[in-house]
């Protein structure tokens, strides 16, 4: 699977979006997103705990570009293997997570 930094999602993203609208999939708890999310233009937000992605597969498009995320990286590369062990395409894991992308890209996202 391929790692992308947070510096490196836009070009991911324009990359991505010739192949359908780009998912990112944010697989920490639903009370971390609310204390520190993104919302890239040109591409959805879908948040998904790690534990429920196996009951929730069906919910994703094999297809569609992901780019899954977490705290720092972990959970979301587990994610991401996951998801091409089970036959999707076109998946990326944003490396260091939600707090790389607080130092690299958005300083106004909280560090937590």
């Amino acid at each position: 699977m391929q790692q992308i930094s947070p510096a490196q999602f836009n070009d991911w993203l324009t990359t991505a979006t010739t192949h359908g609208q780009p998912l990112v999939l944010d697989v920490r708890e639903t009370w971390e997103c609310e204390l520190a999310s993104i919302a890239p233009a040109g591409c959805e937000v879908q948040i998904m705990p790690m534990q429920s992605v196996p009951n929730r597969l069906v919910e994703l498009n094999k297809n569609r570009p992901i780019a899954c995320l977490c705290h720092h990286g972990s959970r979301s590369m587990q994610v991401a293997s996951f998801l091409e062990n089970h036959g999707f395409q076109n998946i990326v894991n944003i490396s260091g997570g939600i707090n790389a992308w607080s130092n690299q890209v958005d300083a106004s996202i909280p560090v937590y």
